[in-house]
C-alpha cells in the first residue's frame, strides 16, 4: 500500500510518501480502508509517534491519528463491525496513523458514520470534538446558565467548544484572531474579542469556566478572570495561576467510544459542525503539516 511515513524525529520536512507493507490487525483491531485522515500539527513531537508504548523504536511511523473510512478485513475475535461499514474514529498515540492507504485501528475506538456525514467532514471530528467535550463537561463541569471563555474559537476544538457550549445553554465568550469572528458568532457564541486588537481581560467580566487552546501568556493572564469556585482548563500546557479558590487544570484527551458516539449523533443531527479548512491529497501530506501550521483555521484533511 502507499502511505506516508517518517523516518527519524524531525519536523513535517521528513514525511515522504512510500510503499509500506499491509497493517497486521490483531484481535480487537479491524483494518481500515481510509479514505480520509487529520492531524494535529504537534504530533510529530509526541513520544508515541518514535515509540510503542514498551518504549521501543517504532520508526517509520505514519502520522494522523483522525481517520475515517471503510472496514476491510474484521479479525476473528473482533466484535461490532463488518466489513463495509463506514467508520471514524482515533488510532492509538503509540500506532500508525491514518495518513494510508489502509490502517488498522483498535474496534473500541470507532463508531460508524451517519449516513449525513462524508469521510472528510467525519476525519475533522474525533479529536477536536473529544477535547472539547472533556474540557467543557468532563474536566471543566460546565453547566446550563453558565458563563465560559473559550480561547481559540477559530481552531478546530474552539470551534466546537463554542458550539457543544451554547447546546448546553451556557452563554459563550470567543476569543482568537479576529478573522474568527464571524464564524465564532455563527457558531452560537454572545460576543467575541479580537486577541489582536482588545486585551480580553477588559472584555470579559467574571466567568465560569476558560477553556484554553492557545496557551502562553494568556493561559497565565486568564486566571483573573475566573469567578470564585471557576475553573481554568487547558490543552496546551499546565495553567501557572490557579484562580481564587478555583481549579486550574491541563489535560489531554481519553478515546471515548460513547463520547464520539453522541457526536456523531449531533453531527447527524445537524446540531454539530466540524470546521474544515482545507483538504490536501495524501501526496500533498508534507504540505498539509506545513498549510496547519502557517495557520490555516479548522481542521486540515488528508483525503485519500
Amino acid at each position: 500500500m502507499k502511505a506516508v511515513r517518517i523516518h527519524s524525529a524531525g519536523g513535517s520536512e521528513g514525511l515522504v510518501l512510500e510503499e509500506a507493507p499491509m497493517p497486521f490487525a490483531s484481535t480487537g483491531d479491524v483494518v481500515v480502508r481510509v479514505h480520509a485522515a487529520s492531524f494535529v500539527p504537534d504530533e510529530l513531537e509526541w513520544p508515541g509517534t518514535w515509540t510503542d508504548r514498551a518504549g521501543r523504536d517504532r520508526t517509520p511511523s505514519v502520522p494522523a491519528h483522525e481517520v475515517a473510512g471503510v472496514v476491510s478485513e474484521v479479525p476473528y475475535g473482533t466484535t461490532g463491525f463488518e466489513v463495509g461499514d463506514r467508520v471514524f474514529g482515533l488510532t492509538d498515540w503509540h500506532r500508525d496513523g491514518g495518513a494510508a492507504e489502509y490502517v488498522a485501528v483498535e474496534a473500541r475506538n470507532l463508531v460508524r458514520i451517519p449516513a449525513s456525514l462524508g469521510f472528510t467532514e467525519a476525519a475533522a471530528l474525533p479529536l477536536p470534538g473529544l477535547t472539547a467535550w472533556q474540557g467543557l463537561f468532563v474536566h471543566g463541569g460546565l453547566e446550563a446558565g453558565q458563563t465560559v471563555v473559550v480561547h481559540g474559537a477559530g481552531g478546530g476544538t474552539g470551534g466546537l467548544a463554542v458550539q457543544l457550549a451554547r447546546q448546553a445553554g451556557a452563554e459563550v465568550i470567543a476569543t482568537g484572531r479576529g478573522r474568527a469572528a464571524g464564524p465564532a458568532l455563527e457558531m452560537g457564541a454572545r460576543t467575541f474579542v479580537d486577541l489582536e486588537r482588545e486585551v480580553f481581560e477588559e472584555a470579559v467580566g467574571p466567568v465560569d469556566l476558560v477553556f484554553d487552546t492557545i496557551g502562553g501568556d494568556l493561559l497565565a493572564r486568564s486566571a483573573t478572570v475566573v469567578k470564585p469556585g471557576g475553573a481554568l482548563v487547558s490543552i496546551t500546557a499546565p495553567p501557572p495561576v490557579r484562580p481564587e479558590n478555583g481549579r486550574a487544570l491541563f489535560f489531554i484527551l481519553e478515546p471515548d467510544r460513547a463520547q464520539l458516539a453522541e457526536l456523531a449523533r449531533r453531527a447527524d443531527a445537524g446540531d454539530l459542525r466540524p470546521q474544515v479548512g482545507a483538504v490536501y491529497p495524501l501526496a500533498e501530506t508534507r504540505e498539509a503539516f506545513r498549510a496547519k501550521r502557517a495557520g490555516v483555521p479548522g481542521k486540515v484533511v488528508i483525503e485519500i
